[in-house]
């Protein structure tokens, strides 16, 4: 795929929408937790708001991503940032479940058409692997600096300020978006043309792979308490988490590039993954579960990061990775649920046998887009 070069403004302008965009990955702990404490919601009114905006978000992204090219990138990202942003700084004002449900569906639309947007348009980049990658280390960087911020601003300012700062985080995207983005050129005629056998299992695999990571994720820091381990160790260990997330996985991905298969890589990925999986539902030893948990998000970080230069160039059109939204936000929406259910009707340590199957299907479908 010969690809476009994007002038270092253009570049930046799709990491800081990348960063606005998975907004969600970074913020969900905070954001639910806040939701209970600070609004008064239940677990499950703040479990069921933050998947109206994951779903939201994958509805869009399933629309817009087979029609990229017919689009206009900038204009779409500029005005989906934009109404994102409204979106956020009205639930501000609010407190009441209706209407925030309501506002949690538009901004996930809003947030979902703009980031496919994005994320085609890294498709077309002359090397999608390493814009990806570097996106992936700014939000690491984001999240570190979020996820310090917003407890902090929660306390002094109360409720409304995590929807003021989600609205400015998007305000700043769409602005970005306004000056810097620029549109893919010499864009592929071939639109109409289906997705390959290899394009389709490619995508069955990391969106398998995405449900498996957050139907474990979402509970590491229950499961860490259930063992019994000190509350402050186990909030050192998503600390820890962060920085490792931000340090090692996207710049390995970068550096491997050429060094390695990406289809051995996919392979590869979910079983390492599964044997985490297994160590951090099991383990009732702080010195071998604290490690496993540190690292067990860096893997999904890594293995995407080649999925994406994979796919990019498996459908030059840009449609393939203008769907990452789709699949991640679907595995993001749907494995806390199931996740929640397994652990509390067969116990945590369910989760790393399910963790097996489940990496099990997605070896299975990147082995067949190896071999279609």
């Amino acid at each position: 795929m010969s690809g476009q070069k994007f002038r270092i403004a253009g570049a930046a302008a799709l990491v800081i929408g990348h960063c606005a965009g998975m907004l969600d990955l970074v913020a969900l702990p905070v954001w639910v937790g806040a939701l209970v404490e600070r609004f008064g919601f239940s677990p499950q009114q703040a479990g069921a708001l933050a998947t109206l905006f994951l779903l939201g978000a994958v509805g869009a992204s399933i629309v817009a991503a087979p029609r990229f090219n017919g689009l206009n990138q900038k204009l779409l990202a500029t005005l989906g940032f934009a109404i994102a942003s409204g979106t956020f700084l009205v639930a501000s004002t609010q407190s009441t479940f209706p209407v925030l449900a309501v506002l949690h569906l538009v901004a996930g639309l809003a947030t979902g058409a703009a980031l496919s947007m994005v994320h085609g348009t890294m498709g077309h980049a002359t090397n999608p692997h390493r814009l990806f990658a570097a996106a992936g280390m700014a939000l690491g960087l984001f999240a570190i600096i979020l996820l310090a911020a917003i407890p902090q601003l929660l306390i002094s300012q109360g409720g409304p300020v995590l929807f003021q700062v989600f609205g400015g985080i998007m305000a700043i995207a769409a602005v970005a978006s306004a000056l810097l983005f620029r549109n893919p050129v010499n864009v592929l005629q071939l639109e109409k043309t289906p997705f390959s056998r290899a394009t389709w299992f490619t995508i069955l695999g990391i969106s398998v792979m995405t449900f498996n990571q957050a139907m474990v994720f979402s509970f590491v820091e229950v499961i860490g308490k259930s063992r019994g381990f000190e509350p402050g160790h186990v909030l050192a260990v998503l600390i820890a988490l962060g920085f490792v997330n931000f340090l090692f996985p996207a710049p390995l991905a970068a550096f491997l590039q050429t060094r390695v298969s990406a289809p051995l890589i996919t392979q590869i990925g979910p079983a390492i993954q599964a044997i985490l999986a297994i160590i951090v539902t099991s383990a009732t030893a702080f010195p071998i579960w604290a490690p496993a948990a540190a690292v067990f998000v860096a893997i999904q970080i890594f293995t995407h990061t080649f999925v994406f230069g994979l796919l990019a160039k498996l459908d030059p059109t840009g449609r393939a990775v203008a769907a990452t939204p789709a699949m991640l936000m679907l595995g993001a929406a749907l494995g806390p649920i199931v996740g929640g259910a397994l652990g509390e009707n067969l116990g945590f340590s369910a989760l790393g046998v399910a963790a097996i199957v489940v990496a099990g299907a997605s070896i299975g479908f990147f082995t067949k887009a190896k071999t279609a």
